[in-house]
Order: structure tokens, then sequence, then C-alpha cells
């Protein structure tokens, strides 16, 4: 099988000749700049101080750039947009040094001036004549969002204002996606996963929506979750206007994009902690579920892709409403969580679910385990998970900052050895 169609046959839950890999497809199964250095340079993939180039701002993660594919085997490639989670684009590259000392390459717009203290703060779109929408501590590895919450006044609430990032996808963007595709398609024989945007009802992770300059609406974290209930037809309205919106758009980009997509990232709204779920199936069913069924069945309806969600922590008491919503994959798979034991999850839903992801816990063992333990580790998940396809092998969630350069190189020493 080439890698497309080993994804493919995987997500089929069909077993397809090795079980599948992803590196950085997605913001959630990629690595950070750092980890991203030392294993290029343990691989020899560069000449030490080459710099490696920031994908993801927020996170602060580099790119898997295609010497790095080949050399891990990676099956999957990402489409993602064109501007960072800061507003400002990806272009006019520039370089940087981390605070622990790896040589970057970030945006013109990434904000290098450190405050008295040693943070660095990030503007939308650069523009430093409003507050600024992220910080990074001294010393730190990622990005913080500063919350920039205007006074609610109940009585004067309105939906628009956090429905303004959620509009017609331009012309721009539309050949933009188009034309990523059809080069990706043309270069590799990769599967193309994308994450068009929105369509993530309720990701905090945007509601303070860094990018914007001056946001209005609920932008707190504390006061969207308590608004969840306490404005629960604020909320309902926001996500019935965001979702109608939502597929108009998809319909314009299935148009640009066709086939060329094999799955497509829907949302990243946490719903578990490391000890359980933190909504009830119950709550889950009444706000999310609808949105979620409508995305997906359209999606089905019109299209060939597979649908992806991410949600970490202990989510098992959600996953039959999440499976009955439609979702083809389900990203961690965090299996340190309560109740998420490997063997579990794929006797009780790995007929009706991918997993992609679980493949090291990225909390104990990739940074604090020994080579031997990842190995062992790696070789446990693979044989259970990928049994009977419904597997693709990520770690769970994003390789952090950290672990050591010989744990990294293990990883996917063992990857190689037992897919």
């Amino acid at each position: 099988m080439n890698s497309r169609q080993r994804i493919e046959a995987a997500i089929r839950h069909e077993q397809p000749d090795r079980v599948p890999l992803d590196l950085g497809a997605t913001a959630v199964t990629g690595m950070h700049v750092s980890s991203v250095y030392r294993l290029r340079q343990a691989l020899k993939l560069d000449p030490p101080g080459t710099p490696v180039k920031v994908t993801e701002v927020y996170q602060m993660l580099g790119e898997i750039a295609p010497d790095l594919l080949d050399a891990l085997g990676v099956d999957v490639v990402g489409l993602g947009g064109e501007e960072s989670f800061f507003g400002f684009k990806f272009e006019n590259w520039k370089p940087w040094t981390t605070f622990d000392g790896t040589p970057v390459l970030v945006p013109g717009g990434f904000n290098t001036e450190p405050e008295p203290n040693g943070d660095i703060l990030m503007y939308p779109e650069d523009d430093r004549t409003v507050a600024p929408s992220g910080r990074m501590p001294k010393g730190g590895f990622y990005f913080d969002s500063i919350i920039r919450q205007e006074p609610i006044d109940d009585d004067k609430l309105n939906v628009e204002d956090n429905l303004e990032e959620y509009g017609p996808i331009s012309d721009e963007q539309l050949q933009y996606f188009a034309s990523e595709a059809d080069r990706m398609r043309r270069e590799s024989d990769r599967a193309i996963v994308a994450n068009f945007g929105g369509t993530a009802f309720g990701d905090i992770a945007l509601v303070p929506a860094p990018w914007m300059k001056n946001p209005k609406g609920i932008r707190d974290v504390a006061e969207w979750y308590m608004s969840t209930v306490s404005r629960f037809d604020y909320v309902y309205e926001l996500y019935t206007r965001q979702c109608d919106v939502a597929l108009k758009n998809l319909a314009k980009i299935y148009d640009a994009v066709g086939d060329r997509v094999t799955a497509t990232f829907l949302t990243g709204t946490d719903f578990g902690m490391q000890s359980g779920p933190f909504i009830s199936p119950a709550s889950y069913r009444k706000l999310y579920q609808p949105f979620h069924r409508r995305v997906n069945d359209w999606i089905h309806a019109h299209t060939p892709w597979k649908t992806f969600i991410h949600t970490c922590g202990s989510v098992i008491a959600l996953l039959p409403d999440m499976i009955e919503a439609g979702f083809d994959i389900l990203n961690p798979v965090q299996c340190s969580a309560a109740g998420m034991d490997p063997r579990t999850l794929k006797e009780r839903f790995g007929k009706q679910i991918t997993f992609w992801g679980g493949g090291v816990d990225t909390q104990k063992t990739l940074p604090f385990g020994t080579p031997d333990e990842i190995r062992k580790e790696v070789r446990e998940r693979i044989e259970i998970f990928g049994s009977g396809g419904g597997f693709v092998f990520n770690p769970v969630h994003n390789v952090q900052a950290g672990p050591p350069v010989e744990n990294l190189v293990a990883l996917y020493e063992a990857v190689r050895d037992f897919r």
C-alpha cells in the first residue's frame, strides 16, 4: 500500500499492510519546535544550528518537513489556513531563539521584544496599537491567551458579537485551500487531513480569539463555561447560527478541494479531565451533539471525507454519543486518563471509531521513561489498537518540549520495528 491507501484502509477498519503513522498533520498531532530540532539533529538531517520553522505559533509547534516525514515513514500531511493563531500570515520568516536556546524561524508578525520582566507578548495581526492577546512567560515554551473581556451587560449581550469570526469563506481562502490540496496531492502519496475551521463549537482555545483586535461578546474562559449553563439559550443560538454558516462554507470548500482530502478536523473542543468528563452525557446530547450531528451528516452525505474529533481527557462515558453524532476518528486517545484503558476502548468501540493517537503517553512515559519503557509501551499500543485496522499511530497529543532526545529516537525506532 502507499500512504494514502494505508490511512484509508485503517479508517475503514480494514487491516493495512502496516500501522499508519501521523506526525504533524494537525495542531494536536505535532511536536514542539525544540523537540523537532533535537530529533532532526539526532537523525543527522541538518548541520548543527540549522533553524526549524515554527508552523503553529500558539503552541510553538515545529515544521515536520518532507525529509523528516520520509525519515520516519509518516503517512499523512495537514492542510490548514494561511494565518497563525494571532492573525498574521506565515510569511517573511526571520530567525529567533527560544528560551531554551533552540534556533528557529518565526513569521514576520512574531513579536520578539521582551517585556521588562522577560515575558514575550504577542499582538493580534502584529498591531501594537491594541492590547496584546498572548503571553509567553520568561523561560516558557508556549503562549497563553490574555483574556480581554469587556464588562458583560446581559441586557445588551448580542450573539452577533460571538459570531464575528464565523462568516462566509472568502474566494481567497477557497483558492488557497484548492491550490494547497492540489500541491499536496501532486507532491506525495500521503493522505491529507484538513482543518478548514468554523466547525468547533465551544473550543475553549478559540473563545478568547487571540487573532482579533477587539473581541466582543463572552470571551473569558471561566465566564464561557458558566454561560453554557447560565446563558444556555444564548450559547445554543450561537451554535445554531455558527453551524448554518459552517455548512454553507463546507459546500463551497468541497467544490474547491473535492476528493483530495481524506479526513477533516472538525472540532478540538475538550470534554474530558484527567479524572472523568467535565460534562454529563445528557449535557453533551443537549448542547453539542445536535450540531456535531448536523455537520457530520452533511459531510457524509456530500463528500467521501472522514471526520475527526479531538478531545482530551477521560471521555469514555461520552464516546457512545460522539459515535452516534457521526464522528469517524477520535484523538488524542488519552490512555492515562480514568477509564481510558486501551483494551477496553478497542473492545468496546474499535469497530465503530478509529483511534488516532494513544501510541505513547506524553505525560509520563515519553518525557520521564527509559528508551526500553517507551519501546515496550509502543509495542503494546500497536498490538492492541492496530489489530483489524481502526488505528493511526500518534503519541497522545503533541510531543512536548523536554523529552530526552534518546527517548524521541526510541519512540520512532519502535514504531518502525513494530508497526
